[in-house]
């Protein structure tokens, strides 16, 4: 046990600190392309519903490993895109990082959009019919009037998505990045004695990442929630 605590201790940080920025990133896309998604499910433009409602319903019933895996093997090994400066000497450390983010958001954000649009189910629709008899354009109620309304509503569900995202950051390993779950494995090859302890370590880990996520929401639903 305390060859192993030894050999993991100074690897722990480092690899949770790694989930911590993979979570922080891919949230903040996944939040900007879901606004978008969403802005454009609820589109008065037909063809912009249509576009949103197939990448929506294709992309969030697909696994999210293929999603990560199209990333490095279609979008960098076959097309090219590289999100890294090839002169770096972390080169490939950097390029994994992103593309592991970048699948993250194309994935996560159909959830944000689901869970946006949910929340924009709450807002009455006479709202935006007395915007718009203002006079008011589809960017002016969506941004004004119903996505503040619904952004307010959607705090639990939004809440779950980015927990659920904390924990969807382990499919990272799959193209080797160094996050907790690949220290995990690499651990349990070399301490295959302590598998139980291992898994304990690491999921105390994610639920010391994790349960504030779930305070922190469920504060913010009480103070935040649209009063009826």
């Amino acid at each position: 046990m305390d060859a192993m605590w030894a050999d993991l201790a100074p690897k722990l940080w480092p690899a949770f600190w790694t989930t911590i920025k993979l979570t922080f990133y891919s949230a903040i896309g996944s939040m900007i392309l879901g606004t978008i998604l969403t802005a454009m499910r609820v589109s008065p433009v037909g063809i912009l519903r249509s576009i949103s409602s197939f990448y929506i319903n294709t992309v969030r019933n697909t696994p999210l490993t293929l999603v990560v895996l199209f990333c490095s093997f279609g979008l960098y090994q076959n097309l090219g895109l590289e999100l890294a400066s090839r002169e770096s000497q972390t080169f490939l450390a950097d390029q994994n990082f992103r593309l592991a983010i970048l699948g993250f958001i194309l994935y996560t954000s159909c959830f944000v959009a689901e869970s946006l649009r949910s929340g924009i189910n709450t807002v009455h629709f006479g709202q935006a019919e007395a915007a718009r008899s203002l006079g008011l354009s589809f960017g002016q109620i969506f941004s004004l009037i119903i996505f503040p309304q619904a952004l307010r509503a959607a705090i639990v569900p939004l809440g779950n998505t980015l927990i659920a995202l904390t924990k969807n950051t382990t499919i990272a390993s799959v193209i080797g990045v160094a996050e907790a779950s690949l220290l995990m494995k690499s651990t349990i090859e070399f301490h295959a004695n302590q598998l139980f302890a291992v898994f304990g370590i690491f999921a105390l880990g994610f639920i010391m990442l994790t349960l504030p996520m779930g305070l922190l929401v469920g504060w913010l639903s009480n103070r935040l929630a649209v009063k009826r």
